[in-house]
């Protein structure tokens, strides 16, 4: 093996060969392989899901000991590992599933004697192969020795310093250093070592190309017999789209409803002649990485040490009934087929085989089993039939599709006349001038409206586009495709608030408030020729309640629809009124007094209530008398605190034995009296409050008064 010095790396022929052969990918997309020749196992059916999956069936013959192997996508390998199902339907036995294996890069490249998982330079490669023996050619000839190592050196060139690698030999003449800079070509000598390195590189090869995967299946028995392979992997979500064409007019037929399926084959295989299936629910679907190796981190223990123990020999033993567990595996085949019935699910499938004699029965027992249950039969459709599947709706094509690799297509899935009306939308939140132009759809088939867009059509003429949500047999549904610019629109608002009742509840003054918003929507029809049907979309919320209209002609969750008809130039509208009562507390003390006789004379207030309110007040006035009481006395005793300090401060600059510090000393006296006084008053109001609040607060408790 040589190696180019200061040049890209020179590879030896034997391992420009393996490289070659390690990206070469010439493996044609499916194939079974057998001792005589490929055979193609085709799919046959193909049913995609909303969810982003799509569900693969693929049939086929083989012959005696066969291997089928399919190639896919590295990203598609964790979901076949999770779903794949291999059946043999004619009484062989399915083997091992083989697929290669996606061990981390890093952990595959440190397990090669020699690790080219980073830059691997000259040096790096030359450092690691220390003990190798090696031949360099050089300027003054080839030299052959062991790598002691690899340094770099300082040498200064024109003031410039550089830095020069060196590796050093040991050779038969003793120790020499070579600089890299002058070698030309590096052979390694011992094969084991050069066999190592090859190994690693054509593992990095692998890795870049490691965009497809085969897996092999292996099936062992005798004669041509039907095998079943089926998966899923991740898909295109399947879209609709939809065509309305509208009649000219009222008295002509019903509108008709087009449908189309849009289905995208991204895979690297063409789809001949399959069933298709498009299901319209979302069956819990995710991704698990099977596919890549997993290791964990285990604890070392020191080796036990044990007495030795002579080893045994075990009898041969019979399971029960005198049968031995070990008997010859055609003969449970053939007890596995005698118990096949007519109506083997799809789980049977998988735990019996069919009877080598009758492999065309065992095909229809499977694709019965593939259904789940029997199908719920839709009216005739244009290329698609729809059906019930278990707890799903699906569209089944009703002829094979076919469709190339890396190519889209759309398919008609529906074509029929449904019941509509035209009317004109008016949503009062939107806060237009005009109402949209739109139909009232009722899906008056037995299939189910997947959501996609609705180019409308007004009998020959594009008309506007629409969307559609979910809607199933039977469900209505409003779409709007255009402005109604031949309708003008207006709405005024208005609103009252006013007490209606005053009442005590649980010692509260409880106000009871009448609101009412009153709204008018006013529709002018300018259109001399046409009538127009107005729906009006009014705001509902459930804390209000509907007077006028009394009812509406339909209800949602936001909403409340109104249908009202305006003829030719004419002007009509509808008023929504609303109302609902709100409810506000006060405490009795803080109520006002003047406030209750005037709604008593309104008839809102009871003359229960004002009495209730006057004791109430009474006895909220002692509490407050007590209150005014304890404060003065506090009041006093902070003013004469106030004046006692002036005094005594006074009193320190004057003699003892004049007069008025005896003046001092005696209004001292007389003001010690007084706050007691005012101490024995403040303690005497402090009870008397507390006493005329619990008075209070036992009559106000509880006290309803209507």
């Amino acid at each position: 093996m040589t190696f180019i010095a200061r040049r890209p790396l020179a590879l030896s022929p034997r391992l420009l060969v393996a490289i070659a052969a390690a990206v070469s990918i010439g493996c044609p997309t499916l194939a079974i392989a057998t001792e005589q020749e490929d055979k193609p196992l085709p799919i046959s059916s193909i049913t995609l899901y909303r969810s982003g999956v799509g569900y693969f069936e693929r049939e086929g013959r083989v012959d005696g000991n066969a291997t089928v192997q399919l190639r896919f996508a590295t990203e598609q390998v964790n979901d076949i590992l999770k779903s794949m199902v291999v059946l043999d339907l004619g009484g062989g036995s399915v083997g091992s599933v083989r697929y290669g294996s996606q061990e981390p890069l890093g952990r595959r490249l440190s397990s090669f004697a020699i690790d080219v998982s980073d830059s691997a330079s000259l040096e790096s490669l030359l450092e690691q192969m220390r003990g190798a023996p090696v031949r360099l050619s050089t300027p003054e000839g080839p030299v052959e020795g062991t790598v002691v190592g690899v340094e770099a050196r300082s040498e200064q060139i024109d003031r410039t310093t550089i830095r020069r690698p060196f590796v050093n030999l040991l050779t038969k003449s003793g120790l020499r250093s070579i600089g890299l800079y002058d070698a030309s070509n590096l052979e390694i000598l011992d094969p084991m070592l050069a066999s190592e390195l090859s190994k690693a590189l054509t593992a990095l090869a692998e890795h870049r190309a490691d965009n497809t995967k085969a897996v092999d299946m292996s099936f062992a028995g005798t004669g041509q017999r039907e095998v079943f392979v089926a998966y899923i992997h991740e898909m295109p979500v399947w879209k609709t789209s939809y065509r309305l064409v509208l009649p000219e007019s009222a008295s002509a037929s019903k509108p008709t409803m087009q449908g189309w399926a849009i289905v995208e084959n991204n895979t690297d295989e063409d789809w001949q002649q399959v069933g298709l299936s498009l299901v319209a629910g979302q069956p819990v679907s995710f991704t698990m990485d099977l596919y890549q190796p997993l290791y964990v981190v285990r604890p070392e223990l020191p080796v036990p040490v044990a007495a030795g123990v002579a080893p045994r020999n075990y009898e041969g033993g019979m399971e029960a009934g005198g049968q031995s567990p070990f008997q010859d595996s055609t003969e449970r085949l053939s007890q596995l087929s005698a118990d096949r019935s007519p109506e083997m699910n799809l789980a049977d499938a998988m735990s019996k085989r069919a009877s080598p004699s009758a492999p065309a029965a065992a095909g229809s027992e499977l694709r019965r089993a593939r259904l789940g249950s029997a199908m719920l039969e839709g009216e005739s459709l244009a290329a698609a039939s729809g059906a019930e599947s278990g707890e799903v709706f699906l569209y089944r094509m009703d002829a094979p599709v076919t469709i190339e690799r890396r190519q889209s297509a759309m398919l008609p899935i529906l074509s029929s006349p449904v019941d509509g009306e035209r009317v004109s939308i008016y949503t009062v939140s939107d806060g237009h001038k005009h109402p949209m132009l739109g139909v009232s759809l009722v899906n008056s088939t037995s299939l189910q409206f997947m959501p996609g867009p609705i180019s409308v059509f007004d009998g020959s003429a594009y008309a506007g586009d629409a969307t559609i949500s979910h809607v199933g047999a039977g469900d209505t549904r409003l779409l709007s495709f255009a402005v109604d610019l031949e309708v003008d629109a207006s709405t005024t608002n208005a609103s009252t608030s006013e007490v209606s009742r005053v009442r005590i509840v649980d010692g509260l003054i409880v106000q009871s408030y009448e609101r009412e918003e009153k709204a008018t929507h006013t529709f002018t029809n300018k259109d001399r020729e046409r009538s127009r049907t107005i729906i009006v979309e009014h705001p509902r919320n459930d804390s209000w309640t509907l007077v006028t209209p009394e009812k509406p002609d339909e209800t949602t969750d936001s909403l409340y629809r109104f249908r009202l008809a305006v003829e030719p130039g004419k002007t009509a509208g509808v008023t929504v009124v609303q109302h609902r009562t709100d409810r506000q507390q006060f405490d009795l003390s803080t109520f006002d007094r003047e406030t209750l006789v005037r709604y008593q004379k309104n008839g809102k207030v009871s003359q229960g209530v004002i009495d209730a309110f006057v004791e109430a007040a009474r006895l909220n006035e002692q509490v407050a008398q007590a209150n005014k009481r304890y404060s003065d006395a506090m009041a006093a005793s902070a003013e004469i605190a106030q004046d006692q300090d002036r005094i005594r401060k006074n009193m320190g600059g004057i003699d003892r034995n004049s007069q008025l510090y005896a003046r001092y000393v005696q209004k001292l006296n007389e003001q010690e009296t007084t706050l007691e006084s005012l101490r024995e008053e403040q303690v005497s109001a402090l009870a008397d409050r507390d006493r005329a609040q619990e008075r209070f607060n036992a009559y106000v408790r509880g006290l309803n008064v209507e």
